[in-house]
């Protein structure tokens, strides 16, 4: 390179490094820059809602999905065959333990039943003469004219007429239980499905004429993962049955309350990883239904003195959980805490960054940062309509930041 290009080069960046340098003086000097800078020294107070940190006993839940399921589902089937003569319950309605609710024809069960009725006279006539024979035949008078041998065969008659009457009366028991069978009653106290056969057919015991489900009380089943088996576990050893909410899948509603558990499952579903449980609720007013799915919630402890406040104020950062706290000077800072649990669907328990009666921002905090001059707020109060004078001196300041220098 040439000494010319030397000395230009030289020139130039002493140029570039002057212009540079005159900017920066003309910024420093500049009042608009310096009116900035004391900007949030003179900025307007943020409103927004701040609530204090409470003390409450704070139930402890564990939630799955559950399902209904029927005390007692029972199928009715004729236990004998024959012409259905009628049914006698409605659809849909309730039935009570021993209602009738069909009747099969009878004629052929009742004349089972007469015959061994008569069969059974019949052997009890010819066991009272074969008594009469061999008791008379042991008389003194006639003892001397009988044969040992012929006394023994009589004795023996007897004995044999004692069975046959023994085997009548089991076959009278037979037949008065099969002609029983054609008047089919309810075996519990449920509802009546839809029916699954109608009067004037012939049916087996093959035949499924209605299906019965008790309601009072009913069942729901639920899972768990493994890792809540000891806290179920410890809960469940009080005198105290845990109690279990069920909740609409939809909105989470409660739709029945005051389940107990009653049974834990004895082994892990390996292939799931979690355990069944069965809880049981009274279902006075026919809430839940079987086959129905619900959210379960299971109430497994109760912390006592909990901190809580809502859930709105926390704020999820790059470091984990903060909120916006409100401090004496009514400026704000970032604090960190730690989310213990949810209570409810709107608070939230504080496991740690917080104490009783400290002051978190709920709204208005997408317009802060840390340091910012807040107006705290009760929930649902507004700030109050600025006055004339505050007007006329935030018209002031928008003018002079607009003048130009």
């Amino acid at each position: 390179m040439s000494r010319f290009w030397k000395i230009t080069l030289i020139v130039v960046l002493v140029i570039v490094l002057a212009v540079v340098g005159m900017r920066l003086l003309h910024k420093s000097g500049d009042p608009g820059s310096a009116q900035a800078g004391d900007k949030g020294k003179d900025a307007t107070p943020v409103p927004v809602t701040v609530v204090p940190v409470v003390k409450q006993n704070v139930p402890v839940y564990l939630t799955a999905l559950g399902t209904v399921q029927a005390l007692n589902t029972v199928t009715v089937s004729p236990q004998v065959g024959g012409k259905l003569l009628s049914l006698d319950f409605v659809e849909g309605k309730p039935v009570k333990k021993g209602e009738v609710l069909a009747q099969i024809d009878p004629r052929t069960y009742q004349a089972s039943y007469d015959q061994a009725i008569a069969k059974r006279s019949q052997d009890q006539s010819l066991l009272a003469t074969a008594q009469s024979n061999y008791q008379r035949s042991q008389n003194p008078k006639y003892s001397q004219y009988v044969a040992k041998m012929d006394l023994v065969a009589q004795q023996n008659t007897v004995s044999q007429y004692k069975a046959a009457v023994a085997a009548d009366n089991a076959a009278i028991r037979d037949a008065k239980v099969q002609l029983d069978y054609t008047t089919i009653r309810s075996p519990i106290d449920g509802l009546a499905g839809i029916r699954g056969v109608d009067p004037g057919n012939v049916v087996t015991t093959g035949t499924a004429i209605v299906t019965l489900t008790q309601l009072h009380p009913i069942y729901v089943m639920f899972s768990l993962p493994e890792q809540n088996l000891d806290m179920v576990r410890r809960a469940a050893q009080g005198t105290t049955p845990l109690q279990v909410t069920a909740l609409d899948r939809v909105d989470a509603h409660p739709i029945a309350s005051g389940g107990v558990l009653k049974v834990i499952d004895n082994q892990i579903d390996v292939t799931t990883g979690t355990f069944r449980l069965k809880s049981e609720f009274d279902n006075v007013r026919s809430q839940l239904w079987p086959g129905q799915f619900v959210n379960v919630r299971l109430l497994v402890n109760t912390v006592d003195g909990g901190l809580v406040i809502p859930a709105q104020a926390v704020q999820r950062g790059p470091d984990g959980d903060y909120v916006y706290q409100v401090q004496s000077d009514k400026t704000v800072k970032m604090q960190p805490v730690v989310v213990a649990g949810e209570v409810g669907d709107s608070h939230v328990m504080i496991g740690s960054g917080l104490k009783v009666g400290d002051q978190v921002v709920t709204e208005g905090q997408f317009r802060l940062k840390p340091g910012s001059k807040v107006n705290p707020l009760k929930p649902g109060e507004v700030p109050a309509a600025p006055t004339a004078a505050q007007l006329e001196k935030a018209k002031k300041k928008t003018k002079g930041g607009g003048r130009r220098h």
